[in-house]
């Protein structure tokens, strides 16, 4: 099996937000992975299904846990282009996820806004972080330039 790695499925999650972007979504994109398979993509759908809490992050998971049956998500990793928020740090904390893995930082609606050096994620989480985070923070600029 190949072996894939942080900026393989960083660039997966990128796709998914041109994908949100696309659709007029704000441009996040999330995989989720486990044994170093791709099990979920998600995007932002908050416009499409007038819904606040259809975050990627959020989706993912919700996805994962149907599809496995399960609802923790002990082996698995979430790949999202943008530091993850208040809501999903939640979520993902109640998942226990193995590790979280994001882009860009959120300055302004980031979960470090709110909880600062302190991991707001379960205990055994792992997080990693700016990975590809110019790619996904540009697509941001771009999307909100837009629409000024």
């Amino acid at each position: 099996m190949h072996q894939y790695n942080d900026e393989y499925f960083m660039t997966q999650a990128l796709r998914e937000a041109k994908d949100a972007y696309a659709d007029g979504e704000i441009p996040v994109g999330a995989v989720l992975v486990i044994n170093n398979k791709i099990i979920v993509r998600a995007h932002n759908q908050v416009e499409r299904l007038n819904d606040p809490t259809a975050h990627a992050e959020i989706l993912a998971v919700t996805s994962a846990c149907s599809y496995l049956g399960a609802k923790y998500l002990p082996d698995a990793t979430l790949y999202v282009t943008i530091e993850p928020c208040h809501m999903c740090a939640g979520a993902l904390y109640w998942s226990k996820l193995q590790r979280v893995v994001f882009g860009a930082r959120d300055v302004k609606q980031g979960y470090h806004f709110f909880y600062g050096a302190k991991n707001p994620f379960h205990p055994k989480t792992e997080i990693t972080n700016e990975i590809l985070a110019e790619e996904g923070a540009q697509l941001m600029k771009d999307f909100f330039r837009e629409r000024r």
